[in-house]
């Protein structure tokens, strides 16, 4: 560990100063040359672009509920499926609610205002295919990544299993909002029924499943602390199966065109088994390496023998659980994600940052308050 101002060991002071070979006596509440943070003037589930999109967004949706309700009730139905999914993938290191919302707000007015200008002028100026084949895929896949890119800005991206868990949430959030133009328009012409069946039934989990490869290649460039651009890769791969997907929907027309969205479809079940597969190797390193974290950990932050026994494996957890109350359980759950991060914030091949630590650090105290 190199010299500098790390969080005290001994909880004797915010931060002591470690020399290079063993840590000293000099402490402080601040380290010289670090600011403090300045006070967030938006609710952290908020930010100027969703604000921006949401006005003119909310209008469109509520007139969308008085002429035809029914759409706009229908719409709601994919968060059934998918939300409890990513919960599911959350639990571990449970992310704020107010990010995972703001991700899913950036999903549905951010990214799909955009997509709908952009796409709505590119169908304009050529066709209707190219724009679904070529923009949509394109603008689509950019405008819900910024969401990702967002929670990186905002230091809520500990790694893989992060950036997957917005991606979903983004995803979701789009598929949302796309469902009421999908399903108003459908009523329109009588085919809601079928549409409702082969968007909301059928692929609830296509944007967030396309997106996910943005989330899995910048939760990777987060967690072996490398330029957000070097995740170019997940992005690519988004916009590919995303074309891909809306390809086949577009040549579905005659037999041959039936075959290659059939060819499509059975990619996208294997897509969507293969991130389930990934998803439960992903939690289970990271429960591994918080394991194997969790000694050192307990030592730098002074956890008592009985909780690091009831952190160190899912079952222990769940049983130490069974056995508190409701406000205890809070407190449990909420050092738990505290601790995720700063194993988190340890998975890497250098040292943390000073800063980094004192913020996660604080999390844990007021999870323990």
């Amino acid at each position: 560990m190199t010299a500098g101002w790390y969080g005290d060991p001994w909880n004797a002071a915010p931060w002591r100063w470690y020399d290079g070979v063993s840590w000293t006596g000099h402490t402080v509440a601040t380290p010289p040359g670090q600011a403090e943070a300045r006070k967030p003037r938006l609710p952290s589930f908020l930010s100027v672009p969703v604000i921006v999109t949401a006005l003119p967004g909310t209008v469109l949706i509520g007139v969308g509920a008085v002429l035809v309700p029914l759409a706009i009730l229908l719409g709601f139905v994919p968060l059934l499926l998918v939300v409890p999914v990513l919960l599911w993938m959350d639990r571990l290191e449970p992310e704020p609610w107010s990010a995972r919302l703001h991700a899913f707000l950036w999903g549905s007015f951010v990214a799909g205002a955009v997509s709908v200008v952009v796409n709505t002028i590119t169908a304009i100026a050529t066709t209707e295919t190219i724009a679904a084949v070529v923009s949509a895929p394109i603008i689509e896949e950019i405008m819900k990544g910024l969401a990702i890119v967002w929670a990186v800005r905002r230091k809520e991206v500990d790694g893989v299993m992060d950036g997957l868990v917005y991606a979903g949430f983004a995803g979701i959030g789009f598929a949302v909002i796309e469902d009421f133009l999908y399903f108003f328009n459908a009523d329109g012409e009588g085919l809601l029924l079928q549409t409702f069946v082969g968007r909301a039934l059928l692929t609830p989990f296509a944007h967030p499943l396309f997106t996910a490869w943005t989330g899995l290649a910048i939760g990777l460039a987060v967690r072996r602390q490398a330029p957000l651009i070097t995740a170019w890769w997940g992005l690519a791969l988004a916009i590919a199966s995303h074309a891909a997907w809306n390809g086949s929907l577009s040549v579905a027309e005659d037999e041959t065109g039936m075959v290659f969205t059939l060819i499509v479809l059975l990619g996208f079940v294997a897509l969507f088994l293969g991130t389930g597969v990934a998803v439960v190797v992903l939690r289970g390193r990271d429960q591994k390496r918080f394991t194997e974290l969790l000694p050192f950990l307990g030592q730098r932050y002074g956890l008592p023998p009985d909780e690091l026994a009831a952190l160190s494996t899912w079952p222990a957890r769940r049983q130490a659980r069974r056995t508190m109350q409701k406000a205890d359980r809070k407190r449990f759950d909420a050092r738990a994600a505290a601790l995720h991060r700063l194993a988190a914030l340890y998975d890497h091949p250098t040292p943390p940052d000073p800063a980094d630590e004192l913020r996660l650090r604080a999390q844990l105290a007021e999870a323990s308050a």
